[in-house]
């Protein structure tokens, strides 16, 4: 007895992983903060795993990419974060506090004054 697995088979497969790995990449290509897009790649990611799981358990691979489809699109869809608030910079500072940036040095802090600049920095030192 020769236990091989049939050509048609690997060829399932294959064109199974193919998929797999499209949407995988495709799903980089989405807006993290995109409810849409994100239904959309956990939709192909999600389509894609439940062809591969209907494939290998025997089941139809339609029926596991449209299950698989339909949750990854939900799942996608519910998990969309909150998108950060944008920081603005002046000068290389934040902007005085504005969306959260640094707004300065406390209530009754005193900076103390700047040190006097060298000798001769002015024009009338030696050597100007």
């Amino acid at each position: 007895m020769n236990p091989t697995i049939p050509a048609r088979s690997w060829r399932r497969a294959g064109l199974a992983g193919a998929i797999l790995a499209t949407a995988l990449a495709l799903a980089g290509c989405t807006n993290p903060y995109s409810p849409g897009q994100r239904a959309l790649g956990g939709g192909a990611i999600g389509a894609g795993t439940g062809a591969v799981i209907g494939a290998a358990t025997g089941g139809s691979p339609a029926a596991g990419a449209l299950i698989g489809g339909a949750v990854g699109a939900l799942g996608g869809a519910l998990t969309t974060p909150q998108a950060p608030r944008p920081r603005y910079y002046n000068n290389g500072g934040y902007n005085g506090g504005y969306n959260g940036g640094y707004g300065g040095p406390p209530p009754g802090y005193n900076r103390p004054p700047p040190p006097p600049p060298p000798q001769g920095y002015y024009n009338n030192g030696p050597g100007y």
